[in-house]
């Protein structure tokens, strides 16, 4: 993982991508933030970049592929299995089977509810980003 890689986000929530876009400006937070409207494109995106992203965040929720199946994609591809991603679910909606699913059956390093404040939001990726910069991983 560089610290100073790509913050994937896949969101197809215009107005929740709009927010998270607005938090890491004003957390002035100097990683290139790179967005997909669904898995199908990130996945082609992850297959062909020369880039070691810092993290994705992604819905569970979207279009032509939901975010599990995404998940499990990037799981079972040995390239990508490699680059050791940190991936978050970051989702209105927290089932408990799919959050039981999401750490029983792939590697995933935590799932968030979306926040309903502008504050909590901030607040909440702040503390996803600090955690992942301090991190060892075996990328980095």
């Amino acid at each position: 993982m560089s610290k100073s890689g790509p913050i994937i986000v896949i969101e197809d929530d215009k107005d929740d991508l709009e927010l998270f876009q607005e938090v890491i400006g004003e957390l002035k937070i100097n990683n290139k933030l790179i967005s997909f409207v669904n898995c199908l494109d990130a996945y082609d995106y992850l297959q062909t970049t020369s880039d070691q992203p810092f993290i994705i965040f992604c819905d569970v929720n979207l279009p032509q592929q939901n975010g599990i199946e995404f998940k499990r994609n990037i799981d079972h591809d040995p390239h990508l299995r490699k680059k050791s991603i940190p991936f978050v679910f970051y989702s209105t909606s927290v089932a408990h089977d799919v959050v039981n699913e999401a750490y029983t059956q792939m590697t995933v390093q935590g799932f968030f509810q979306k926040p309903n404040s502008y504050k909590e939001i901030k607040h909440l990726i702040t503390l996803v980003i600090d955690y992942w910069k301090l991190c060892h991983h075996p990328n980095g």
